[in-house]
């Protein structure tokens, strides 16, 4: 079986890293598009988690979604021509998936996407658009879930679907036990809420960022804070960051890696993000904390029905509400996680070796 994964994210090196492994190396491509990050840092990033260094790398410079798309394009077109491959295997909702999409339906070799059929049924999100568009190309498409899977039948697409759990479960139990070592940041104590905000519809809009730092200061809560770059910017512009810097109470970081990530999320009380990825990894066995959402919509829904997750909104009434609440019993319902048991990675080789 000849596959060829394209990547270009670090959730998305997080999630396939599992597949990676158990793939052949020889029979198996990796491309790395560059996407996010400085190249150095990814190429570190990949090494760290125990995975060779890629096949063919890109480095795709910063612009517009749409000149990134078409740049991944020319570039993996002239790859997919020499590699051939019977498959081409991509993860999750980026300008990486949908060009890789689009390439590979041009050179009529199947896709396979690993996450499909999520849907947040919120427009704003780049995100959005992309994984619909892709999950419609897919003659491949592996769900998380039952709901995901009901999301791509209702839509009538054109693939197989099979529903395998997320693999980043099958990450969460490879890397969790190694966590401790390798981090390089440990919290005094834990007695802290774990906050993160990135999402273009939050941070991007004054209002609405204003309302979450509102809400997050007048909790009274403590928190850590590690602020993605382009979050960073937003508060400078919006003249937020000095209010969240000169509280005794929000230990504000730069940018912090998997590993520390996952240690503090270990560690924590419980965390507050409108980050999709960590609604699912919050609910592995080894984390099990309660996810504060801070968005309108969430495209991982069987965490909230499950309990594990609960969404605050983006007003500040909604997120103080939400934060207070939680305060006072941020536990969680003993339940499995409904994003698997961590063997995501062998059920999708096996259906595609049954396939192909």
């Amino acid at each position: 079986m000849k596959t060829a994964i394209v990547l270009g994210t670090r959730p998305e090196i997080i999630k396939l890293s599992p597949l990676i492994k158990l793939l052949n190396k020889k029979s198996t491509s990796v491309i790395f598009t560059g996407q996010h990050y400085d190249y150095n840092m990814s190429m570190h990033f990949i090494d760290q988690l125990g995975l060779s260094k890629p096949n063919y790398s890109m480095k795709i410079p910063p612009t517009t979604p749409s000149l990134q798309i078409a740049e991944i394009i020319k570039k993996l077109s002239k790859i997919l021509e020499k590699e051939k491959p019977e498959t081409v295997i991509v993860q999750g909702d980026t300008n990486t998936v949908l060009a890789a999409g689009i390439t590979s339906l041009k050179f009529n070799i199947p896709i396979s996407h690993i996450e499909s059929g999520l849907r947040s049924y919120d427009w704003r999100m780049p995100e959005e658009h992309n994984r619909i568009i892709v999950d419609h190309f897919s003659d491949f498409l592996f769900a998380p879930t039952q709901t995901n899977k009901q999301n791509l039948i209702s839509e009538k697409v054109h693939g197989k679907i099979f529903v395998t759990g997320n693999t980043v479960i099958d990450a969460i139990n490879q890397f969790s036990k190694i966590s401790k070592k390798y981090s390089k940041f440990s919290a005094e104590s834990d007695d802290y809420v774990l906050l993160t905000l990135h999402r273009s519809e939050n941070v991007d809009n004054k209002q609405v960022l204003s309302s979450i730092v509102k809400g997050i200061l007048d909790s009274n809560q403590e928190f850590i804070f590690p602020v993605h770059p382009r979050t960073q910017k937003r508060l400078h512009e919006f003249n937020l960051y000095t209010k969240l810097k000169n509280s005794k109470n929000i230990l504000m970081l730069d940018s912090l890696g998997y590993f520390e990530m996952l240690e503090l999320m270990k560690n924590c009380q419980y965390i507050v993000t409108d980050s999709g990825g960590i609604q699912e990894e919050a609910t592995a066995s080894s984390i099990k904390k309660k996810v504060i959402v801070v968005r309108k919509t969430t495209d991982r829904p069987e965490a909230v029905l499950k309990g594990f997750s609960e969404i605050a909104g983006i007003t500040y009434v909604g997120i103080l509400k939400s934060l207070r609440k939680t305060a006072k019993n941020p536990s969680i319902p003993k339940r499995k996680s409904p994003y698997g048991d961590g063997n995501s990675s062998k059920m999708i080789i096996q259906h595609l070796k049954k396939n192909l």
